[in-house]
C-alpha cells in the first residue's frame, strides 16, 4: 500500500517508536541508531514531506535517479546516503554530493571517491560492503578478504571508513537474522582489534531491523516501513 505523505508523520512517529523499543530492549541508547530513509522510487515531494517530518538521513540506490532528486531537494539541510550498487563511471556524483557511501566492496571505487571528493568538503564517510553469504545478485566483500580491503581504503585521504554494512538473505526468523547480523557485528569487532576504529554497523531493513539493533546497528535502512510498497 502506497503510503500518501499526509500520513508520513504518523508512520514515522510508529517507526520511530519500534526502533526505540528495539534498542531500549537490546540495553542500548535509541539515540545510537540513526534512520536512513530509503527514498529510491520516491518523489523529491515525498522525500520532502518525511523531512518536514523530521526525517534527516535518505538512502538512494540509484545515481541518475539520486541525482535529480538531490538537484530539487537541494534547499533542504540532508544528509545523503548512497547505498546502491556503484560503477566507477558513477563515482563522481556521490564523491560530489553525498555525506556517506555504504556499499564500497572494491578498492579501485573507494581510491575513485577520494580521488573526486571535493578539497572543500569533509571526507566522505565510507562503509564496506561483506557478503557474508555468496549472492550472484548483490555486492559484498568476502569476509576473508575483508581486512585487507579495509587496509588499503583507511589510508585514503578524502574519505573516512566509518564502518561495514550487509544485505543478507531473507531469514526464516528473528533468530537467524540476529546470528546473520552477529557475524557483521564479529567482523567489525575483529578489525578494531587490529587496530581500526570503526563505529558504524550499516544493517537492518524494514522486515528486520529490530534484529539488526539487537546486534548493534547503528544505521538502519528502511524504505517500505516508511513509505508504504513501492508501485
Amino acid at each position: 500500500m502506497l503510503i500518501g505523505p499526509q500520513n508520513l508523520p504518523s508512520r514515522l512517529e510508529e517507526l520511530r517508536g519500534r526502533i526505540e523499543a528495539a534498542a531500549r530492549a537490546a540495553g542500548r541508547d535509541p539515540a545510537t541508531v540513526q534512520l536512513v530513509a530509503v527514498s529510491k522510487s520516491q518523489p523529491a515531494e515525498s522525500v520532502r514531506a518525511a523531512a518536514t517530518a523530521g526525517v534527516t538521513d535518505f538512502g538512494e540506490n540509484y545515481v541518475s535517479e539520486a541525482k535529480a532528486k538531490l538537484a530539487e531537494l537541494e534547499d533542504l539541510p540532508l544528509r545523503w546516503h548512497f547505498i546502491g550498487s556503484l560503477q566507477s563511471n558513477k563515482t563522481r556524483v556521490v564523491a560530489e554530493r553525498f555525506d556517506w557511501v555504504h556499499s564500497v566492496d572494491r578498492f579501485d571505487i573507494a581510491r575513485r571517491l577520494s580521488d573526486q571528493r571535493p578539497h572543500y568538503a569533509r571526507p566522505l564517510d565510507m562503509c564496506i560492503q561483506v557478503a557474508l553469504v555468496p549472492e550472484r545478485t548483490k555486492g559484498g566483500v568476502a569476509p576473508a578478504e575483508l581486512a585487507d580491503l579495509a587496509a588499503r581504503i583507511a589510508p585514503l585521504p578524502r574519505v573516512r571508513l566509518r564502518g561495514l554494512m550487509c544485505i543478507p538473505p531473507p531469514q526464516p526468523d528473528a533468530v537467524a537474522a540476529r546470528a546473520m547480523f552477529a557475524r557483521l557485528r564479529e567482523l567489525l569487532l575483529q578489525l578494531n582489534a587490529a587496530g581500526f576504529a570503526l563505529d558504524a554497523l550499516s544493517m537492518g531493513m524494514s522486515g528486520d531491523f529490530e534484529a539488526a539493533i539487537a546486534e548493534g546497528a547503528t544505521l538502519v535502512r528502511v524504505g517500505t516501513a516508511l513509505f508504504g510498497e513501492r508501485a
